[in-house]
């Protein structure tokens, strides 16, 4: 980069350095001020990055002539740093010890593939809630973690040891999100003098938690991840930027948890799919940071790539909590207000689209029972569950007969039977990164519990009630203020620090509960203050799952069931026999906000993160060898040395599509849970029958999650949710599909398929993809012999994805569909792919039965150059090992 765009800053006698956005707009004659603070950001980048090869001079000209109705051109990005958790983190390190592993096989050195730029990994996602309810649980939680994934935690021990550029956040130490926002990220990095902005991948979807504090962020999957680990640029189109203007304030009734359902339903009308989002207006002012930060949390669930507050006061002053030094703050100040990356509430930026959300009709809600974006306003949710339960089977309706409507059943019990009855409460959670990093709504649920306490409430022995703070702060001021006294007297014990309900880390129902439920095969729900409730992704025995606040969550829990309006109906009765409402036991503003004064504090922050990466005995007790290439166990079920660089071939081109079978046919909204579960192995499906093969036990199982270091699990895994409806499947629910006559598994019937030496495709209806940032989707269906998917529409981070898998995506023309086009599945495919394809090319796709021959035209879901080149490739991982050999395969 010119020197030229390097500025100097002196601040406090220091003198800094910094690539200063002024230097160009006076060049090209931009107004910086039209520009979304986003797109600042992206600029800064590419004016740091330029080296003429992957950032040129004309990307940095063309961005700043950033046309907000209609963006042109393309953007290599390359972010400050990566995080990963270990869910996505073990598949994403097997790859890299793999990757070593195919260096040296070519006669390279082991140490070309080494993190590039810094890399987190916080392990969050393998605690389980096995314990609940009790004062122990979470010591009991946290050994039976360490017990079944030991082998996992030493091959990431190992990692951290091995690579470079790479550290661990041990296990139980709190969720990813959190800990980036409240610990891990500096928001502005001092480097040896060179301030820029902290910017950043994650392989997790809820990365985008971190836009709430002014860093631009977004999830990617676990191989975008690691290239851009390995210094290579992430490339995608100019965005769209959805500026969403906020006026008033949020009622006092009203928490950030509404405020994000209104969000997500807002802007899944408005399809942000694809778009960066832009949160601006004088209602800003009045959103605390960790307000933001849920807002942002969740992005994904309304299709946005990232949701965007700028930094402004409000996030200094978080910083400050959270025990960043003041010498940063104020650096951070300075810098972002020299570079005009400070927000100015007098001059707003053009943007594609405004819309605008007066703060002041947010109402206290929940979303339901199937899709975070389905909101229903608090005082309709029970005639919208009673509506659910007979509207047809669907995103929004189960199909019960009226006589299950109220169906009951007895749950026996030693000391006296209990009664449930369709839409029992089930599950009741206070979990997830989207409100647990969220002081107001946490002692809002605890205050609710102290009352609802004093009161002579309770929580039923058959709602599995649990709590699973963010982080160890949590835990600080709810035992400091005294509430936590009164959660453990509902049953919300602490029961770990990770992600656990909203990803099917709930554990097993009750035993008697869940044996009532299959044996009447009662529909049940779970409430929990989390970002995705989609079907099966819960509990297999849950099929009714609704997100709210935690103080609602809490309300719902001593309810006991979804069949109750909490806002005219009683919650229960207290020792004089009076009834007792919501409204009798939910606190105030004035008094939430008083015990946040008092009890949240920054030296609770310093505290609790002084020794973050030492703090676990456990951890600190694995042993591990630190030999750069990794020593494979061939008998290991957890980690293996993946298949993605066997057969490298010199040939480059690209090939048309041939005689494609249809592996499964889906309808709209199939979710990654669907493509690759994450939770609980079901007993009698191929990935089942291979760890038994394997001599493992039930038992010891674990999920799929725990196991994604493993493609000989996770292949077998993919599409084997237990709730994925394959059309072809003649009705039967789950992970099967029709091969001629016989219904048998999908991966079964792949296997057959590839056998055969016959590629497969799947069709699929709109959002194909949508959900969780996991890799594993496309890594399972190219490895189950997957060669393209016909979809309607792709969520963004499976698309890009499927491409770096070389799986080609394929979207049906506008107003075209399976349907529209008559096709049932039962059709052999050829695509038309030449070997010059560009950039959003159409072709021909070649439909064939028997008799009859269809042709229509597709769109090649290829939106950027780099996305032929990782074709090209069969993938952006074997590109990346024949760049790091100068081209060698």
């Amino acid at each position: 980069m010119e020197k030229s765009h390097i500025k100097r800053l002196v601040h406090k006698g220091k003198e800094y350095s910094y690539y200063a956005l002024d230097s160009i707009s006076m060049e090209e004659k931009v107004d910086i001020h039209s520009l979304p603070y986003t797109i600042r950001i992206l600029l800064e980048s590419l004016l740091r990055k330029e080296d003429g090869v992957d950032v040129t001079k004309n990307h940095i000209t063309e961005l700043f002539h950033y046309q907000a109705a209609s963006p042109k051109g393309e953007i290599p990005f390359k972010p400050s740093r990566v995080i990963l958790q270990d869910f996505t983190g073990v598949p994403v390190v097997v790859d890299l010890a793999s990757m070593r592993d195919a260096v040296v096989k070519a006669g390279g050195n082991p140490e070309l593939i080494n993190p590039e730029i810094p890399v987190d990994l916080v392990i969050d996602h393998s605690v389980q809630v096995d314990f609940f309810g009790t004062e122990d649980a979470l010591e009991k939680n946290i050994a039976l973690e360490f017990e079944r994934n030991n082998e996992r935690y030493e091959f990431l021990k190992w990692a951290e040891n091995s690579f470079e550029n790479y550290r661990a956040v041990p296990p139980a130490t709190g969720i990813i999100h959190q800990v980036n926002i409240e610990f891990l990220s500096d928001v502005i990095i001092n480097k040896d003098g060179l301030l820029y902005p902290d910017s950043m991948f994650g392989t997790d979807s809820h990365t985008t938690m971190i836009n709430g504090i002014g860093v631009l962020g977004w999830g990617v999957g676990g191989i975008e991840a690691e290239a851009a680990m390995l210094g290579e640029a992430s490339y995608f189109p100019v965005p769209e930027v959805i500026g969403v203007r906020l006026a008033g304030q949020l009622p006092k009734v009203a928490t950030a948890t509404d405020l994000a359902l209104k969000v997500t339903q807002l802007l899944r009308q408005e399809n942000v799919v694809g778009k960066f989002v832009e949160f601006f207006g004088p209602g800003l002012s009045s959103l605390t940071l960790a307000d933001r930060a849920t807002v942002s949390n969740m992005a994904p669930e309304y299709g946005a790539t990232c949701g965007y507050f700028p930094i402004d006061g409000e996030t200094l002053h978080y910083m400050r909590l959270t025990n960043r030094s003041e010498e940063h703050v104020e650096l951070t100040e300075a810098y972002t207000k020299a570079n005009y990356l400070f927000y100015d509430a007098e001059r707003f930026p053009s943007y594609s689209k405004v819309l605008e959300l007066d703060l002041s009709t947010v109402v206290p809600s929940i979303s339901g029972p199937k899709r975070p974006q389905d909101l229903i306003e608090l005082t309709d949710a029970k005639a919208e569950f009673q509506a659910s339960l007979i509207r047809e089977v669907g995103v929004r309706g189960f199909g019960l007969e009226e006589a299950e409507l109220d169906k009951t059943a007895t749950v026996k019990y030693v000391e006296g039977d209990e009664q449930i009855q369709t839409g029992h409460i089930a599950i009741a959670a206070i979990t997830s990164c989207t409100n647990t990093s969220n002081p107001y709504v946490l002692l809002a649920a605890g205050l609710l519990a102290k009352n609802a306490v004093e009161k002579g409430l309770a929580v039923s022995k058959t709602v599995k009630t649990s709590l699973a703070p963010g982080s160890k702060v949590v835990t600080g001021y709810l035992k400091k203020s005294g509430l936590q006294t009164y959660l453990d007297a509902l049953g919300f014990n602490l029961v770990g620090y990770g992600c656990t309900t909203c990803i099917g880390n709930s554990g097993d129902l009750r035993p008697e509960v869940a044996e009532v439920i299959k044996e009447e095969d009662l529909l049940v729900s779970a409430v929990l203050s989390g970002n995705r409730n989609f079907e099966g992704r819960i509990n297999p025995l849950v099929k009714a799952n609704f997100l709210a606040s935690p103080p609602l969550v809490v309300a719902y829990a001593i309810a006991g069931n979804m069949n109750v309006d909490l806002t005219r109906d009683p919650l229960g009765y207290d020792e004089k026999q009076q009834a007792v409402y919501l409204a009798d036991i939910m606190p105030s503003r004035e008094e939430v906000d008083d015990y946040i004064e008092r009890y949240v504090t920054r030296d609770l922050y310093k505290e609790e993160y002084q020794q973050v990466f030492t703090d676990s005995q456990a951890w600190n007790a694995i042993e591990t060898k630190t030999d750069k290439n990794y020593n494979w166990n061939s008998s290991s079920t957890y980690i293996q040395n993946p298949p993605y660089f066997d057969n490298m071939q010199a040939d480059l081109s690209i090939k048309p599509l041939e005689n494609l079978s249809v592996l499964a046919k889906f309808g709209d909204s199939v979710t990654t849970d669907h493509i690759s579960p994450a939770g609980n192995i079901a007993r009698l499906s191929p990935a089942a029958r291979y760890l038994e093969e394997n001599g493992i036990v039930y038992k010891d199982f674990n999920s799929y999650g725990s196991r994604r270091g493993n493609h000989e699990v996770m292949m077998r895994g993919t599409f084997a949710n237990i709730r994925i409806k394959n059309e072809l499947a003649d009705g039967k629910i789950g992970g099967w599909t029709r091969v001629g006559d016989e219904i048998l598994p999908i991966y079964d019937a792949a296997m057959r398929y590839k056998e055969a030496g016959v590629g497969n495709i799947v069709i699929a209806g709109k959002d194909y993809g949508m959900g969780s940032s996991r890799d594993w989707a496309a890594k399972g269906s190219s490895l189950l012999g997957v060669k393209a998917v016909l979809a309607e529409s792709f969520e963004r981070i499976h698309r890009s994805n499927l491409v770096m898998m070389g799986v080609l995506p394929l979207q049906f023309l506008e107003g075209q569909s399976a349907e529209s086009l008559g096709l049932t599945g039962h059709e052999s495919y050829t695509i038309d792919l030449p070997e010059d394809v560009g950039v959003g090319q159409i072709v021909t796709v070649h439909a064939q039965t028997d008799d009859v021959t269809k042709e229509f035209q597709a769109l090649v879901r290829f939106d950027a150059e780099a996305d032929i080149r990782y074709y090209r490739h069969g993938g952006i991982l074997p590109m990346v090992v024949r760049k790091k050999l100068g081209g060698k395969v």
